[in-house]
């Protein structure tokens, strides 16, 4: 009897292990973690391994980063009185404000201060918030016989520095013939870097006079102020000067803008020529509020605010380009806001607007801004009470922001 056939199997080889993938290497990994958009999914990936944390805390990889992406607006800076800067306060963006998760995490931040300078907070006040910078203003001392400001001071509260800026020197002063009594207000503002990552700045310091204006330029690389322009109120075809309160400074295609009160008209300073001059506002807008905004292709934008039943911005488009005079606008649009507002100031490609609304059987402030490319209108938060001076800033969250201590001393 045949014995039955047996299958016979193979013999198992001896498989290798499974190869480990390989490693990315470091710029690899940096090129991916410059596509995350979202600041809060680059905190949670700075948490999640060292290496992760060590590419994205490095400085080269904030500047990459703070190159690709416009910073976040995390809050509103407010100063309670002009006499009481102690009375600041920090008012974060409020759900459902996108940026309110980044927003709490700088009102929680401890470090976020300004306590940092020299003499007490109370004696300061901001003047501007640019690029994360805050300027500041000491108030002038009874018998302090300064034609001009007293003492200024470049800030970074996220990481507690300070600059003094030195007094603009007499010889300056003397050479514009600057008289004491015919200084009727003088303001100071940084000028925006455009988003370079620059460790330096520049601060104007602007004086409405009697009989002209007067511009002086401080440069932090150079520690000096130096002389801009001087115009007299005749030369920019202004019979009598202006109301010297003319409004914020608005900075647009390398250009800084003021309303003139009680004028159809807006001041223009060329930066790079220092050269002031005057635009044309459409007819009839002698009183009202006027932002002047890129309008994309080298042209202009400007909106009104008017207030008749209801408050609204009208939008205009100039018809001409940025290298000529914008003399002539069409109106593009009119936008409706949902109450009665004031405009605060332009940043960053927005414009801020403050409002009262009811709430629970009582008024509150409220803070809005509209985006000038999408025309978006969105809420920020509710304020308690009336501020002096309502300043917007815009930043990053803490570890991917650049400490200015390069041009500290």
């Amino acid at each position: 009897m045949t014995s039955p056939h047996r299958q016979i199997l193979p013999g198992l080889e001896a498989t290798a292990p499974p190869r480990e993938p390989a490693a990315l290497s470091e710029h690899l990994l940096e090129e991916i973690l410059l596509r995350i958009a979202s600041a809060a999914d680059l905190a949670r990936a700075s948490a999640t391994c060292r290496s992760f944390r060590r590419i994205i805390t490095d400085p080269s990889f904030h500047r990459r980063y703070r190159s690709l992406y416009p910073p976040l607006l995390l809050s509103i800076l407010c100063d309670g009185s002009r006499f009481q800067a102690s009375s600041s306060s920090v008012q974060p963006a409020a759900a459902p404000h996108p940026n309110a998760p980044a927003a709490r995490s700088l009102a929680n931040d401890p470090g976020f201060s300004f306590d940092c300078l020299p003499v007490p907070v109370k004696c300061w006040v901001r003047c501007d918030v640019c690029d994360g910078r805050v300027l500041l203003e000491r108030f002038l001392e009874h018998g302090d016989d300064s034609v001009f400001f007293a003492e200024l001071a470049v800030c970074d509260p996220v990481y507690r520095l300070f600059r003094l800026l030195p007094p603009i020197p007499e010889d300056l002063v003397t050479y514009v013939q600057v008289q004491d009594n015919s200084t009727r207000y003088c303001e100071a503002f940084l000028v925006p870097s455009g988003h370079q990552e620059e460790t330096s700045f520049k601060v104007i310091g602007r004086s409405h006079c009697k009989d002209k204006l007067v511009v002086f330029i401080f440069s932090s690389e150079s520690n000096l102020w130096s002389m801009g322009t001087s115009n007299s109120w005749a030369d920019l075809g202004l019979s009598t000067p202006p109301n010297f309160s003319m409004g914020c400074p608005q900075y647009k295609h390398g250009c800084f803008y003021w309303k003139l009160r009680y004028r159809n008209k807006s001041l223009k300073l060329n930066i790079s020529r220092m050269e002031f001059s005057t635009v044309n506002l459409p007819p009839s807008n002698y009183e009202q509020e006027v932002v002047i905004a890129e309008a994309g292709e080298g042209m202009l934008g400007m909106f009104i605010l008017t207030m008749n039943n209801a408050a609204c911005l009208r939008y205009f488009t100039s018809m001409k380009s940025k290298g000529e005079e914008a003399n002539e606008w069409l109106l593009e649009n009119t936008i409706p806001f949902p109450c009665n507002c004031n405009i605060i100031g332009a940043l960053e490609g927005y414009i801020f607007l403050l409002g009262d609304e009811k709430a629970q059987a009582r008024m509150v402030t409220v803070c809005f801004s509209l985006q000038i490319k999408t025309l978006k209108i969105e809420r920020i938060n509710s304020i308690n009470y009336h501020y002096f001076q309502v300043h917007p800033y815009f930043g990053y969250p803490s570890f991917i922001s650049t400490s200015i201590s390069e041009f500290i001393e």
